[in-house]
């Protein structure tokens, strides 16, 4: 401690103003700790390589390690040895938990994959290496991107596979009495030309919650994935039957209706409840099929259509559009509204809003139609300025979204971290006995005088003997 008060003095002499003082006290912060950090790790070394040489295994040498934690690189001394069957273990590294060839720690690998998530990867690097000790490159940053990534994806397949393996549905999960669910695709660039990747994107929420005029969405659960639209569904299937009992729930879907995103699948995937489903074609496509048709300006024939299709009248709605039809003289023109016509009556059951095809619903209810919103977790970071993905890229990005979102990021990255009941009192008797070993020997005081007192003449025999030892 008084090494570390010397030199902030000296710090103060040497520099010329507050923001450089701060910035070379700030290092030397990382400098300490970095050490201190380091020295316990190979205290931590010996006490495990001393155990593991009572059990027979044979040492080959020393070497040192270098991790970049948020406060520094630490460097530590760790000894390669080799177990019974000859296969050779750092069994400091097992223990702390790191993987082979890591070089940051947990908290540095999921800091970095959350600050990508809303940043590029040359700007993420940037971020770390102003506010942090962490130094690491851009493509190192999409390296880690993937690793965090792929452990949200690995812990949602293995979802998938429990539910398909298990014999009955989940006890003990959450019930509710409505729940809503929205589906869509959403495309980003491939970075082969001319190609594209489908993020298919899935939310689901108990309803909406009001703060003054701002409307959000109450306990919202998201499912993003680039893979095939069946395993798309199948994580939501078994995200929900995690997440929800829903035999006794209502279930309201909404989509527009394209490949992939159709009622049957959603009638498919929340068939445990015993209430029909009720599925509305989403609002902000039929408007925007509307606008494509008609055009974009205010007129006539759209406020008519708007009108038939608010009331649900099928006889109203064919005799508008035959009506247009009938002035048009454009093929292309045409070709639109035979579009238009096909996808609304192919869809006409759920045209209407959900609430009119019920008795009675929540009183807080509103109209479906938060996915166009939602699309932008996607959109705002792997959409812009030009931005291709590979199909590795794109999953892992949208995993670390969905994990971020359903706050289960941190969870499945760190799983291999946490420690068992058995393991934490090894832990703590290993840093117990590292402690010891670093505890300072005391001081000696020397030997302790005294003198035997002579009740004698120091002429007899017993006086000769005490001047012949003193």
């Amino acid at each position: 401690m008084e090494h570390i008060i010397s030199r902030i003095y000296e710090l103060l002499k040497e520099t010329n103003n507050l923001i450089e003082f701060e910035e070379q006290v700030q290092l030397l912060m990382y400098d300490t700790f970095a050490d201190l950090v380091g020295e316990v790790f190979t205290q931590l070394n010996k006490v495990i390589k001393k155990e593991k040489q009572d059990a027979n295994w044979k040492v080959e040498r020393n070497d040192y390690k270098d991790i970049q934690f948020t406060f520094g690189n630490v460097r530590y001394r760790r000894t390669l040895m080799y177990d019974d069957n000859g296969e050779p273990h750092y069994p400091l590294d097992s223990w702390l938990g790191f993987r082979k060839r890591q070089r940051y720690s947990p908290l540095v690998e999921i800091k970095v994959a959350e600050l990508a998530s809303n940043s590029t990867y040359r700007e993420s690097s940037r971020i770390l290496s102003e506010w942090t000790a962490v130094d690491i490159s851009h493509t190192t940053v999409g390296t880690v991107v993937r690793l965090v990534g792929e452990a949200q994806a690995a812990a949602d397949k293995e979802m998938v596979l429990d539910l398909e393996y298990a014999a009955e549905l989940p006890k003990g999960k959450k019930e509710v009495d409505y729940l809503y669910t929205e589906a869509d695709g959403v495309f980003v660039r491939d970075v082969k030309k001319k190609k594209h990747i489908e993020v298919s994107h899935g939310i689901m929420y108990e309803g909406w919650s009001k703060n003054g005029k701002r409307v959000s969405l109450k306990r919202p659960k998201v499912i993003l994935t680039t893979k095939s639209i069946d395993e798309f569904w199948e994580e939501v299937k078994a995200f929900s039957a995690n997440e929800y009992a829903l035999q006794n729930t209502q279930v309201v879907s909404n989509s527009d209706g394209g490949a992939g995103y159709s009622s049957e699948r959603f009638k498919e995937v929340y068939s445990q409840s015993n209430y029909p489903l009720l599925h509305q074609l989403d609002e902000y496509h039929i408007q925007q099929d509307i606008n494509r048709t008609f055009g974009y300006r205010k007129n006539e024939w759209k406020d008519k259509v708007r009108e038939a299709l608010k009331e649900h009248d099928l006889d109203k709605f064919t005799l508008i559009l035959d009506t247009y039809e009938s002035q048009l003289e454009i093929d292309k023109d045409m070709e639109k509204v035979t579009k238009f016509r096909t996808y609304i009556l192919n869809h006409w059951d759920y045209i209407s809003d959900w609430r009119n095809r019920v008795d009675s619903y929540p009183k807080d209810a509103r109209g479906l139609g938060a996915m166009e919103s939602n699309q932008r977790r996607i959109t705002f970071r792997m959409k812009r300025r030009g931005m291709h993905w590979s199909k590795a890229g794109a999953e892992a990005m949208v995993k670390i979204k969905q994990g971020i979102a359903n706050d289960t990021l941190r969870k499945v990255y760190l799983a291999s971290q946490q420690r068992s009941y058995r393991k934490q009192r090894d832990v703590k008797k290993k840093v117990r006995i590292s402690s010891l070993l670093r505890q300072p020997t005391l001081d000696s005081i020397g030997a302790k005088q005294g003198s035997i007192s002579l009740y004698t003449a120091h002429s007899s025999a017993i006086g000769r003997l005490f001047k012949a030892l003193t």
